[in-house]
């Protein structure tokens, strides 16, 4: 009786115990629910100036990259155009003209890049690049003023930059073979200094200004949408167009048509071609401004664009001449990488072989046929080749940038909108080029004569011109 009495006493304990337990409990959980209930508006009160402070901040600007990749490449493209002009364009010439005037070829070409380089870096970048503005942009960089090892230069990607020194060298590249293409034209008869004063005043007054209407921030034909990868109008056409006044206002060569004027080295003309077209990889690739797949897509037409060219060409000599010629098959490499230069960096590869094989059917009917109508003593073919090729280049381009035919161009791309947009390109620079060579000849002429002695151009220019010859006797 006494074990039943006290199981019940501490049952009933325990009972009592965990009530008591309980009622803590539910006390303990009405007290921090109504603490969480009250705490709640407090917590909103306290959160919402600091989501409207989120809400009202800037977003965070994207971070800026400098890739090392892109600089490296970059700085090899621009060495690469330094070879297509020093020796590669140098010895093309050349190998063209005859070994009395061999070396004035090779002074005219490096001694006039070498001069456009540096007026480049004292005012050419700045009227080029320099600012906004539809046809020159300003001189708030004369004499680099500004630049630094940390200024930077944009590149096709708003997030990716150049430092600025390895842009404007790339440039000034481009600046100086586009001027040393002109020489060319009136080779084997002009005066030295001629040609220097003409190269300062051209190169101010037409190959600034269309270089910043077609590359430029605000350029006219930039604006007008106009697409020029690495230089159809602002290199060749303008060189090309130039080069055919000088040819004019020069006169011909004595003995011109009566007179064999053969090259006298087809094998450095070969070797100079090579170069031009090794070299072209950095002005097609390196007009990307980063190694990306867009240099790939630039290097691969400059590849097949070129290589079918050649074989357009040859195949054109055999069908008309029935052979070859190592020259033609040179002069074909040349035309094939004029006409992609503008198309490179927005056509597929079928695109440019296709590019590569009109061209080399028209540059060797500019330098045939188009030569004897225009009755101009272009010494070595620049308007031929420069000027077709590129004129049909820069037309081609806004056909075969449309999606449908492997380019990279929109969905809504229109061919007939692109085409007229970029046959006023190429008038534009046609007009200003011509307008600019002729008053700048004109200048040269008064002030101190395009053309050397009757008896100095017999005797030849390297000794007339500068003391010294190419080959012993």
């Amino acid at each position: 009786m006494k074990k039943i009495i006290l199981s019940l006493v501490l049952g009933l304990g325990l009972l009592a115990a965990g009530s008591a337990v309980m009622a803590q409990t539910d006390a303990a959980a009405t007290a921090a629910s109504a603490a969480v209930t009250a705490a709640a508006p407090a917590a909103e009160a306290a959160a919402a100036p600091a989501a409207e402070a989120a809400a009202s901040a800037p977003a965070e600007a994207p971070k800026v990259t400098v890739d090392k990749g892109d600089v490296a490449w970059m700085m090899t493209a621009t060495l690469l155009v330094i070879f297509m002009a020093v020796p590669g364009l140098a010895l093309f010439y050349g190998g063209l003209v005859r070994s009395k005037n061999m070396l004035s070829v090779l002074m005219q070409v490096l001694v006039v890049f070498s001069l456009i380089c540096v007026l480049w870096a004292v005012y050419g970048y700045s009227l080029a690049f320099g600012g906004e503005g539809k046809v020159f942009a300003d001189l708030g960089k004369i004499f680099l003023k500004g630049v630094t090892i940390e200024s930077l230069a944009d590149t096709f990607t708003s997030t990716v930059k150049l430092p600025e020194y390895v842009f404007i060298a790339f440039q000034a590249t481009f600046a100086g073979i586009t001027c040393a293409l002109i020489v060319g034209s009136f080779a084997e008869r002009i005066k030295f200094s001629a040609v220097l004063l003409f190269s300062v005043l051209w190169f101010t007054f037409c190959y600034v200004p269309i270089a910043h209407m077609v590359w430029g921030s605000g350029g006219y034909l930039l604006g007008k949408g106009a697409l020029d990868f690495a230089g159809g109008t602002v290199v060749h056409i303008n060189a090309a167009v130039a080069g055919l006044v000088g040819a004019y206002m020069v006169g011909k060569r004595i003995g011109y048509g009566k007179e064999a004027m053969a090259p006298h080295s087809l094998t450095l003309t070969m070797v100079g071609a090579s170069m031009l077209w090794v070299g072209w990889f950095g002005f097609n690739a390196g007009s990307n401004l980063e190694a990306t797949s867009g240099a790939a897509l630039a290097f691969i037409n400059t590849l097949v664009a070129t290589a079918a060219a050649v074989l357009a060409w040859s195949l054109g000599e055999m069908m008309t001449k029935g052979k070859g010629s190592m020259l033609g098959a040179a002069s074909g490499a040349v035309a094939g990488l004029v006409a992609i230069t503008p198309a490179c960096g927005s056509v597929g590869p079928m695109g440019a072989i296709i590019i590569g094989l009109l061209a080399g059917f028209a540059c060797l009917w500019g330098v045939s046929g188009l030569k004897k109508m225009l009755g101009a003593d272009d010494s070595l073919d620049v308007f031929g080749v420069h000027g077709v090729g590129g004129i049909l280049g820069a037309i081609l381009t806004g056909v075969f940038t449309a999606p449908s035919l492997g380019g990279t161009g929109k969905a809504d791309f229109s061919i007939a909108s692109q085409v007229m947009i970029q046959a006023e390109a190429v008038l534009v620079t046609i007009v200003v080029s011509g307008v600019v060579a002729f008053i700048a000849f004109k200048i040269v002429d008064i002030v101190i004569g395009l053309r050397v002695s009757e008896e100095d151009e017999r005797e030849g220019l390297d000794i007339t011109s500068h003391g010294e010859t190419a080959y012993s006797r």
